[in-house]
């Protein structure tokens, strides 16, 4: 059976965990503090006065949530940080919506994933600071994600990640701190980390594996935080015809995907749609292959995916995403959207998305144009991370490509975003579902040692995963009484 986190399981690593917190003056936030920022004590308010948003500091653990000021310094709390991208860009009457991750801690909402698998760890006592390594398997921002909550948290942490990311990956893990680990391959090579992390559980004892495609921590943090946020977005923006047409989400690690189970049952409509990279369609095509869409891992079928609720599979083409971040970040790409009438403001604002962000906002365009979707439908997608990670493709796309211009700024709009048709996606019935399902066997059964009881307890158990999402409330909970213990927020 699929167990819950929902009892202290080791009193003594757990009272280690209690007086290491106590030494380094580091306080847990619940999920109730991260989904509404309004809770956080005042106290710990007036230290983040003159705090950096990326800081090395325990009290940032409280800026993990949807609701920062876009500030680099000194920010408090606000509304969820989102953007639209209008009809003159997208060619859809839709409304498409993504919330904003660029305001995160490092930079990316992977810091969220993150802290839902190492914090309900520590309170329960399966996790020892003191003793235990948290590792960080990822093909992007999650071991980033996890490295910084480590620094916060007083954990060392090793990051796992493919070789070939980006350079900016990979210097900043150095720079905090962390134990890095390339891997062979690029964002799909998944299978790779895998490998390591066995490597790591035969020869290395002190070492935990916070692995977020089976984490359940992972998509119980959107469960209780990002899904939450959508819903006060679209609550802020709907008028009286509207409805919540579509959540759109890379599949990844399932974490981001898991805030739709979340939406749909406010909104039992809604469709779920998963976004994968055409050079590699793993859902849509059982396909393999390499791509350049970094962050969504591929190859496999995460654990913590929920199959059942999923509406549709896109696939898109990695070529369409790096020409449109180039249109969004090049000044030429600037200049012809504005001739072309779009606001300077929102101009300005499109390097707020990311490699994956791009491919979300096209699976986007994909569901509204195969939907006939009207000005009352709203579309809702994340932008997980922003071009501010990316700085390096830029260059290596200009020596590939050459100087960017008005030319081919146009080609980009024309072809990679108003282009965009209903060619490479699945709306998915009962078996095609059942079918992504299954898949799940081979990577989870056959080479990560899992039960195939569980397997189809995650299939034939209508109410596990509420069961898993709604642990929440019982870490909130354990988090006040470890909180409590520590004596920490007292002195404050």
């Amino acid at each position: 059976m699929i167990k819950l986190t929902d009892h202290v399981v080791n009193s003594a690593a757990r009272q280690k965990a209690i007086e290491r917190f106590r030494e380094k003056s580091i306080i847990l936030p619940t999920f109730a503090q991260m989904r509404n920022p309004e809770l956080v004590p005042e106290k710990i308010k007036h230290s983040l006065k003159n705090i950096g948003l990326w800081d090395l500091h325990p009290a940032n653990l409280f800026r993990i949530t949807w609701k920062n000021e876009p500030v680099e310094k000194g920010g408090l709390f606000g509304g969820v940080n989102y953007i639209e991208i209008p009809e003159a860009i997208t060619g859809v009457k839709a409304r498409i919506i993504l919330l904003v991750g660029k305001y995160f801690p490092t930079g990316a909402h992977k810091v969220g994933a993150a802290y839902g698998c190492l914090a309900p760890r520590i309170i329960s006592g399966e996790f020892d600071p003191t003793y235990h390594k948290a590792v960080w398997p990822s093909t992007g921002n999650y071991c980033r994600g996890g490295a910084f909550d480590s620094e916060l948290m007083g954990v060392t942490a090793v990051a796992i990640l493919p070789e070939e990311m980006s350079k900016e990956r990979f210097s900043w893990l150095r720079d905090i701190g962390a134990e890095v680990i390339a891997t062979p391959g690029c964002e799909s090579n998944v299978k790779e980390i895998y490998d390591k992390c066995w490597d790591i559980r035969r020869n290395r004892p002190d070492c935990v594996i916070f692995n977020q495609f089976d984490e359940f921590g992972n998509p119980t943090w959107h469960y209780n935080v990002t899904a939450p946020a959508i819903e006060e977005v679209y609550n802020s923006l709907k008028s009286e015809n509207s409805h919540l047409a579509a959540y759109v989400s890379a599949t990844g690690s399932a974490g981001t995907i898991g805030a739709g189970d979340y939406l749909k049952k406010i909104h039992p409509h809604m469709k779920i749609v998963a976004s994968e990279a055409l050079q590699c369609p793993t859902l849509l095509m059982n396909g393999f292959g390499g791509h350049r869409i970094e962050g969504i891992g591929d190859k496999h079928v995460p654990w913590v995916h929920n199959a059942r609720n999923t509406d549709m599979i896109t696939a898109i083409d990695d070529e369409d995403c790096m020409r449109i971040f180039r249109l969004f970040n090049e000044p030429e790409g600037h200049a012809y959207l504005r001739s072309c009438g779009i606001d300077p403001l929102l101009v300005d604002r499109l390097n707020l998305l990311g490699i994956s962000c791009i491919a979300n906002l096209l699976s986007a365009i994909k569901a509204a144009k195969y939907y006939e979707m009207t000005s009352d439908d709203v579309v809702i997608s994340i932008a997980t991370d922003s071009a501010e990670m990316y700085h390096s493709r830029l260059v290596e796309l200009t020596a590939e490509k050459g100087s960017y211009n008005t030319l081919q700024a146009a080609k980009d709009l024309e072809k990679c975003i108003l282009g965009q048709g209903t060619d490479h996606l699945k709306e998915l019935g009962y078996y095609d579902r059942k079918a992504i399902h299954n898949l799940k066997y081979f990577t989870w059964v056959e080479q990560q040692a899992k039960e195939i009881e569980d397997l189809n307890q995650l299939w034939n158990d209508r109410n596990i995963w509420e069961q898993q999402f709604n642990q929440a409330a019982r870490w909130d909970e354990m988090i006040e009484e470890f909180n409590e213990e520590t004596g920490v927020l007292k002195k404050l």
